[in-house]
């Protein structure tokens, strides 16, 4: 059955179809309110004039659909299919910076809480998002210091021979050692931070305070004194929290700046009535790649489009010659983009404002409210206001679009204060950097093993800081112990010292070295330093702790670039190191092969002329200024006799036949 007989066989139903191309790879997905009329519009002869259809169809041998009960479900369908498959015809979302949750993992044998941007179906409770995104770290830190849950990364699920200097200082409660603490004392302590979570402020205050006066009846103070210090922290967080709240007020708002076949969308934030935090979303190249993700499928009134062919005329119907239809430019359509964008925006997400303000009308707008509202189980409204204060808040929105798209594309270059904020939003880190110190390990098959540490700090390369290592106790090819021997060194000198830690460590390498890092880090007691990895090929950044969600960075972004920077300058410092030593071996063999020079000898020889090529020019009362005359006479011969041979050799002689070489 080829594509048009398929197109003439599909049901009249709302679903959602998938175009194929001739390897089987789904290339476009779109939503219909009815399939059969949707799908043979494509084979409109003015619809084949644009370019995304145009070349949409050109591609397109196969379509396949889902037939639903009802538009909702073809909605959250599409937008299912859009993000597994990820159709180069569909509009993906991209962004440079997610919100964060907070993750209390109720599945662990001891339960963490922690900072995380990405939402999984792992059994673990996810709260937020937060906004400005730096207020989840703080209720976290809060969390940690107040109900003592562990805020390290190591692995709670086994138990450790020691507990790390948290513990002592009284800031968790050990759960990582045997017997530190008792079951049911942790599990209290989670039911309170989950209480914490959800709001339940009333529940936990008076959990605490029961427990409180119990223990000042029972004498013991010093206990009741810490959950007078958890009441009062309890309410200090409730004041500075703005978790996105269910009130009237709470309102997202878009706007948007298209030029150049660029685009860039920005989204105001707006809770209790104020502006708490923008985000920015950016697409190059729409016409030739992503236009086509909008649904064009009904318009504004929700009209369906005219069929390609009646029920007469389906047994005549000639296709549209390609050769004869060369696709005309598209304009960029707001409506259309709108309508895919707010779809993989908000469907399965787990909060979603009441108000969504966009700039203009676009198809399938009030069954993506209903959709919404039904997610949430309260009213969602999508408006595009046309006057008034929310017309002129959308206007707002919609020229700090314009710059975020200038700052992106024209400039290319943000303050170093921008580029640090974004770095910190992007690996999750809990507070913006201000050092950076990069490690690199160079090597040729495990000889003349070196390691280099370069260090950025306040935008800057820092070359004063700069460290190059000799690695000592590792032989052969390892660079995950060479890793580890080297931060140890590192960190173990700056913790004898008393020395501040950087902001973060930075390895250059993949997921070995990045463990390797956190190893040496660990012996030491090390367990809360922020610690990332770069991978040279994919150019992928891991974070210790969040392992299994890698950093992946468009490839135009400032951050990435910083990154690549300090990695590129960490590899040069090594390479360059390694190269040193490898020429100052080679030297040391060829001065050794001379009669009466041992290396106390030819190490005064170097010190003294600097090179194997001064020592080569030094007359004889040079050398016998460094050794004796005896073996002053033997370096003379031994360098006499080398020329001798290259002259044999080659038949002339030029000023660098006599000279050692030295391996580069």
């Amino acid at each position: 059955m080829d594509l048009q007989q398929k197109i003439r066989s599909l049901p009249r139903q709302p679903g959602v179809y998938l175009y194929k191309n001739a390897e089987g790879e789904v290339i476009y997905v779109g939503k219909a309110k009815n399939l059969r009329n949707r799908v043979s519009s494509y084979l409109l002869e003015k619809n084949q004039m644009n370019s995304k259809t145009g070349t949409l169809m050109r591609e397109a041998v196969d379509v396949d659909y889902i037939q639903v009960a009802n538009e909702h479900e073809a909605l959250a369908l599409e937008n299912n299919l859009i993000k597994q498959r990820k159709p180069r015809f569909n509009i993906l979302l991209r962004d440079d910076k997610t919100y964060p949750y907070v993750k209390l993992t109720k599945g662990d044998r001891h339960p963490k809480v922690f900072v995380t941007r990405k939402l999984r179906k792992d059994g673990g409770q996810y709260f937020g998002p937060y906004f400005p995104g730096n207020l989840a770290h703080r209720i976290v830190d809060l969390i940690h210091r107040s109900f003592l849950i562990p805020s390290c990364k190591v692995d709670l699920n086994r138990y450790h021979p020691r507990p790390c200097l948290e513990y002592y200082i009284k800031r968790c409660m050990g759960p990582c050692v045997e017997n530190l603490v008792a079951p049911e004392i942790y599990r209290e302590a989670i039911r309170d931070v989950q209480l914490f979570l959800d709001g339940k402020e009333n529940e936990l205050e008076s959990r605490i305070t029961h427990r409180m006066t119990d223990a000042a009846m029972s004498e013991q103070f010093e206990l009741a004194a810490r959950y007078r210090d958890q009441l009062v922290t309890v309410h200090q967080l409730q004041e500075k929290q703005r978790i996105a709240s269910a009130e009237n007020e709470d309102a997202d708002v878009f706007g948007y700046h298209f030029d150049h076949e660029m685009l860039a969308v920005a989204q105001f934030h707006m809770r209790e009535g104020k502006i708490v935090d923008k985000r920015d979303f950016f697409w190059e190249d729409l016409p030739a790649s992503e236009l086509a993700a909008g649904d064009e499928e009904e318009t504004a009134s929700g009209e369906e489009p005219e069929p390609a062919w009646s029920e007469a005329e389906a047994g005549v119907l000639s296709p549209v010659s390609q050769n004869e239809l060369p696709p005309q430019p598209q304009a960029f359509s707001p409506a259309s983009f709108f309508s895919a964008f707010l779809k993989q925006l908000y469907l399965d997400q787990p909060y979603v404002p009441r108000t969504i303000y966009v700039p203009l009308e676009f198809p399938d707008r009030a069954a993506l409210a209903s959709l919404l509202s039904t997610q949430g189980g309260r009213k969602v409204e999508i408006l595009a206001p046309q006057r008034g204060d929310k017309r002129s808040l959308v206007d707002l929105v919609g020229q700090n679009a314009k710059q975020s798209y200038d700052q992106r594309f024209r400039t290319l270059q943000p303050s170093k204060n921008a580029i640090a904020d974004a770095l910190q939003d992007a690996l999750n880190l809990p507070e913006v950097p201000t050092r950076i110190e990069c490690f690199d390990i160079s090597h040729i098959q495990g000889a003349e093993t070196v390691a280099s540490m370069v260090v950025w700090e306040k935008g800057e390369m820092k070359k004063a800081d700069y460290r190059k290592y000799k690695v000592k106790t590792v032989s052969g090819v390892d660079d995950f112990a060479s890793m580890r021997e080297i931060i140890q060194r590192r960190y173990r000198k700056l913790q004898e010292s008393g020395e501040p830690f950087p902001s973060l460590i930075l390895i250059d390498g993949g997921l070995g070295q990045l463990h390797a890092a956190y190893a040496a880090l660990e012996e030491i007691g090390v367990t809360l330093q922020p610690l990332a990895s770069i991978a040279k090929r994919e150019e992928v950044i891991y974070v210790y702790g969040q392992e299994d969600d890698p950093v992946v960075l468009d490839r135009r972004s400032p951050v990435l670039h910083l990154v690549q920077r300090i990695r590129d300058e960490s590899h040069r410092f090594a390479i360059s190191y390694h190269r040193k030593r490898r020429e100052m071996r080679d030297r040391d063999s060829e001065l050794l092969n001379i009669p009466g020079v041992g290396p106390t000898t030819r190490k005064r020889l170097v010190e003294h002329f600097g090179s194997v090529r001064g020592i080569k020019a030094a007359g004889p009362d040079a050398l016998t200024a460094v050794v004796n005359v005896k073996t002053a006479a033997k370096i003379r011969a031994y360098f006499l006799a080398e020329r001798e041979a290259a002259i044999d050799g080659s038949g002339t002689a030029n000023s660098n036949s006599g000279s050692l070489r030295i391996l580069q």
